[in-house]
């Protein structure tokens, strides 16, 4: 979908860091986590929520009270007048919820908060009735773990689609690892200077949770990758390429945007705007997941009426090393001149929040560059992805 007049300023653009699943903030539910993450971000800075139209709460993982999602955050960010949608695409939320505020936008909406949270940790257990089951015996569902194990659909993991596109194509252990070592030296960059380049887009956390008082500056549970030392994992699966090394870990996290139009973009911060040009979703063929963030990229290119050779910057979701194997192959772009400071496959996986991350880290990179034409895209479960185009400019 192409769009005329949808922008985001770049300084309202963050997100928080992601804790590996069972860390710090295993046991806070990710409504809690967004809550005070969103009031820290619009307080550091200085955007008064009464500006907001409309709420836009991307979530996957259901949580205590999430049914009231949208209309529980905003009354407790101070503003119980507003309300909104939720969206849920697995790992296309991000993109999605950008896309449901940029719609809105475009009709005449306002100015559209969007709000992205997800904890992978201590998921649900759900129970369904089984009335007609022999002895009346309930159905169980492990949320998280039964739903990375098994897309229902194609009747294999996510995993497995990693593994036959790898096989299918002849990628190999040795680019895998390549592709896991290059994207810890990038993520390295966005450490360096005190953390300059995170301390642009990044708002920590702090909240307390009964009686434990919680805080996180800095991303927790990423783990430095070692080309020597790699080479003795074990694959994840037996005769499988992938590893530890080369797949993104699980984690809990929280990221937003302001969305409006392009003049009350500048009235409400200073300094460059991100304007939305497009966005892109594409589906390919049964447990072939890593291949479809090359259709997606390629359908939001077309709406925006550019080419790849027009980009300036990428960031991907990739859970997998083998996605940006086969974007690379794909469309010629070299493998090192993505995700400059980093990418989900090195800090980690929250679902609704990764791609949101990953989107303000593009646009972070863009204005650092004084402009130009950036490229998100990303994979989701059910052999899908979703892309979004953004052109950075004063």
């Amino acid at each position: 979908m192409k769009y005329q007049d949808v922008a985001i300023p770049a300084g309202l653009l963050w997100s928080s860091p992601f804790i590996r699943w069972q860390g710090a903030v295993g046991n806070v539910t990710s409504v809690d986590l967004a809550t005070a993450v969103t009031n820290r971000a619009l307080a550091d800075r200085g955007l008064d929520p009464s500006v907001v139209d409309e709420v836009v709460l991307g979530i996957t993982i259901p949580q205590p009270g999430y049914f009231f999602g949208p209309p529980t955050i905003a009354g407790r960010i101070g503003i119980p007048q507003v309300t909104g949608p939720m969206v849920s695409q697995a790992c296309a939320t991000g993109v999605a919820a950008l896309h449901a505020a940029a719609a809105s936008v475009s009709t005449g909406g306002g100015t559209e908060l969007v709000i992205t949270t997800d904890r992978t940790s201590n998921g649900p257990t759900i129970v369904y009735p089984s009335p007609n089951a022999a002895g009346g015996v309930p159905a169980v569902e492990d949320f998280v773990q039964n739903n990375f194990a098994c897309d229902p659909w194609a009747g294999t993991s996510m995993l497995a689609a990693a593994e036959t596109v790898a096989r299918e194509r002849s990628i190999t252990r040795g680019e895998l690892d390549d592709v896991a070592v290059l994207r810890y030296e990038q993520y390295e960059r966005a450490l360096a200077d005190d953390r300059s380049f995170q301390h642009a887009y990044m708002v920590p956390i702090e909240l307390t949770s009964g009686r434990t008082h919680l805080e996180a500056t800095t991303d927790a549970g990423v783990r430095p990758i070692d080309r020597a030392a790699i080479a003795g994992l074990r694959p994840a699966v037996a005769d499988g390429v992938h590893t530890g090394a080369s797949q993104a870990h699980p984690a809990d996290g929280t990221a937003g945007a302001i969305v409006t139009t392009t003049a009350r973009a500048h009235e409400l911060s200073p300094g460059p705007v991100a304007r939305i040009l497009s966005t892109g979703f594409a589906r390919v063929a049964p447990t072939h997941m890593p291949e479809a963030p090359v259709p997606a990229a390629l359908r939001a290119l077309d709406a925006a009426g550019l080419t790849m050779h027009q980009v300036d910057a990428i960031t991907t979701h990739n859970p997998f090393a083998v996605n940006d194997i086969v974007f690379a192959r794909e469309t010629g772009v070299d493998l090192a001149k993505m995700n400059s400071y980093g990418c989900s496959l090195i800090w980690g996986h929250p679902q609704a929040p990764t791609g949101m991350r990953a989107i303000a880290e593009l646009v972070t990179e863009l204005s650092l560059r004084g402009g130009g034409i950036g490229l998100f895209t990303g994979c989701a479960a059910g052999d899908t992805a979703a892309a979004l185009v953004v052109r950075v400019d004063d």
